[in-house]
This record gives structure tokens, sequence and C-alpha cells, in this order.
């Protein structure tokens, strides 16, 4: 076969979602399946060692496709065309975007539809795109992966796509996230967090993260609670976008620290050395943070709604995510209770064994290869 696959998150200056998404699964597909040939199509200029091994051709297509007008032209026609340059049989997006007017079979992954749900959150101008393009996608697609049983009755239910076109496949996580010893733990948090223990949240602030509703209920424990801290790891999402930050006290700053955009590597160890993962987002498809963290051996406290319980089962407390009382409730009555965190972390440990890359990228190459037999 020759697969053509949308490589255009894989950046060497800034991996996020999408692009952490396609390395892990499109790397294990290609070093698997040296009998096939892969293209990867990037929208600039890319970087070598994202060339996994001898069977993959990579192909810049014009334009840069990070405008929704430039996605149209990017997929509608760039793509439209390299697909049949190149003979491709089959077309496989891990952003879920496809190529509308082609006529080769395609699998695209639809991660969530937050757009659908909190359209407040997102810019007009990707809405607009998202709602009109997505439905489409959906419908177009040969087979829908997505990564969550919430995800596929949400896409079930919003777009009336029969179950039978749709797979599930967990997200996995690096493993490269493991368990710290205790002097590895002091040691990095003397040099990110003077010392002192740290609740950790990590993704892009956007609002449907909710960070806002985390720090107030950061100030309402900080209030109570001298000897743990908040450290966020993310940027925003959107430039155009407020990052829906309150405004806290001078005091409540020197608590609260900004990490931005880390390394995989700075990453490992920021979560390693946390005393607990903080996730309430209200609306997500997967969480990828709580197997991280559960992979580290992190106590959770997560979001009760959307696909969050589905992922981090007994090893968190799930608190509302709109409510600000409970969740400071939860961080103290975590920070006061050894035989809680104890037990949490234990659990997180023996949850974590059931996400894995290898088993995402198995189950894709699953349905790949059921469309090509038929």
């Amino acid at each position: 076969m020759r697969i053509g696959i949308n490589t255009r998150f894989l950046l060497s200056s800034k991996m996020e979602g999408f692009g952490w998404y396609t390395y892990e699964v499109v790397k294990r597909m290609v070093e698997a399946h040296p009998e096939h040939e892969f293209v990867f199509f990037f929208d600039r200029p890319f970087d070598e060692k994202f060339v996994f091994a001898k069977n993959v051709t990579p192909v810049v297509l014009f334009p840069p496709a990070r405008h929704p007008v430039l996605f149209v032209w990017w997929f509608e026609y760039s793509i439209k065309r390299a697909l049949k340059k190149h003979q491709i049989d089959l077309f496989y997006s891990p952003d879920g975007y496809l190529s509308l007017k082609s006529p080769v079979p395609q699998v695209g992954v639809i991660h969530d539809l937050n757009f659908e749900h909190h359209p407040e959150d997102i810019p007009a101008s990707p809405l607009r795109y998202l709602r009109k393009y997505f439905p489409k996608f959906a419908k177009k697609a040969t087979h829908i992966l997505t990564v969550s049983e919430y995800s596929k009755q949400d896409l079930v239910q919003s777009y009336g796509i029969s179950p039978s076109k749709i797979t599930v496949a967990w997200n996995g996580a690096s493993e490269s996230f493991v368990p710290l010893e205790a002097a590895e733990i002091q040691k990095i948090r003397r040099e990110k967090s003077a010392g002192r223990p740290y609740f950790i949240f990590v993704g892009a602030i956007h609002p449907r993260k909710n960070v806002g509703r985390l720090i107030e209920a950061f100030g309402k424990f900080a209030a109570i609670n001298p000897d743990i801290d908040l450290m966020i790891v993310g940027e925003s999402l959107w430039a155009n976008n407020p990052s829906s930050i309150p405004d806290v006290s001078e005091e409540l700053k020197k608590r609260i620290l900004f990490s931005g955009h880390v390394s995989l590597s700075e990453l490992n160890k920021l979560m390693g050395a946390a005393f607990a993962l903080t996730y309430i987002p209200y609306f997500e498809g997967f969480g990828i943070p709580l197997v991280e963290a559960m992979r580290c051996g992190l106590p959770i406290i997560s979001g009760n709604l959307t696909c969050l319980p589905e992922v981090a089962g007994e090893a968190a407390i799930y608190v509302d995510p709109f409510n600000v009382d409970e969740v400071s409730k939860a961080m103290l009555y975590l920070a006061s209770n050894e035989q809680k965190q104890a037990e949490l972390a234990q659990k997180s440990l023996e949850r974590a064994a059931l996400f894995s890359w290898n088993y995402t990228a198995e189950k894709t190459w699953d349905v790949i290869e059921e469309i090509m037999k038929r």
C-alpha cells in the first residue's frame, strides 16, 4: 500500500497535542510495517528527524495551513492533487481534517467536538470553519477513529454517524513519564519551586481547560494551606482569545508558577516532582495529562464531566469543574490526608497500565488494513 498521512503538526520547534499524537502513532505504524510505503504531507519545511524510516517519502505542500481559508486550499486542492500524483491508496489524518473532493479512502481521527458544545470558547473564524466542515469530514470519512467512548457517543448523537463507522482507540502517554525517587523530587523542587511541593496543571490555557476556576480554587486553598503551591504548564491556545486568568493578589502570585511551554524532558521532571495533578476541564476528548500523571504515580483531582472519569477511573477525586468551592475543598482534603494520597498514587500506577501508544497504533493499523482489504 501507499498510505498518505497528514503530518502538518510535526513541528520540531513546538510539539503540542496533535503533533505528539501524530508522532507517537505514525512512528510506530511506519516502523512496524516496512512492507508498505508512507508519504508524509507537510505544510512547511520539515525536520529530518520526522522521516522515521526508509519507507517514508516527505512532501511539502503549499500553503502553510494555519488559517481557515488556507485549510480549504491545503485540503481541497493541494492534498487532493497530491493524493492523485503520488498514487495514494489511503489517506490518514490524525487531526481529523480530510479532503472532501478526493475519491481516495480516508481515515480521520476526530478527537472531540468541543466547538459544538462551547462555541463561546473559540474565535469566530476558526469556529465557522469547524462547524461547517467537521460534520462533512465525519460523513466523508471511510472510517473514523476517536479517543474515548464519550467522544464516540458524541459523534453518533451530534452528527448522526453510525456507531459501526467509529472505532475507539484510547491515547497513551510517553514512556518517559515514570515515578521519581524522593531525592530526585527534592532536587527538581529546589530548582523549579524553591523546594516547595506543588499541584500541577498541564495543558493549553484555553477557556475549556478551566484554568481560571482552578486558580480561584487554589486561592481559597492557599488562604488555609501555606505549604503547597500551584504550577501551570502551558501556553494560550488562541493568540487573540483572553486566557480567562483572574486577577489575583501579589501574595498569591508568589505561589502560582507559570512555566510556559516546556520540552518533553522538562515536563517529565515537572510532572514527576509534583504533589498531585489538578485537571478540571469542563470539556475534554481524552486528557493525556491524566495518563502522564498516572504513569508518575501521582494522586489526581479531576473534573467529573465528559470523558475524564472514563480515563482516570478510580485514580482520582472527582469534582464539579464549575464549583470553585468543591475544587478547593478537594485540594484541602488531599493535602491533609496521607492515606488518600497513597491510595490514589497506587491506583494511578495500576491504571496507567491500560494506556499505551503501542495499542493506539495497532488499533489504528487494524482500521487501515480492514479498509484496504475491502
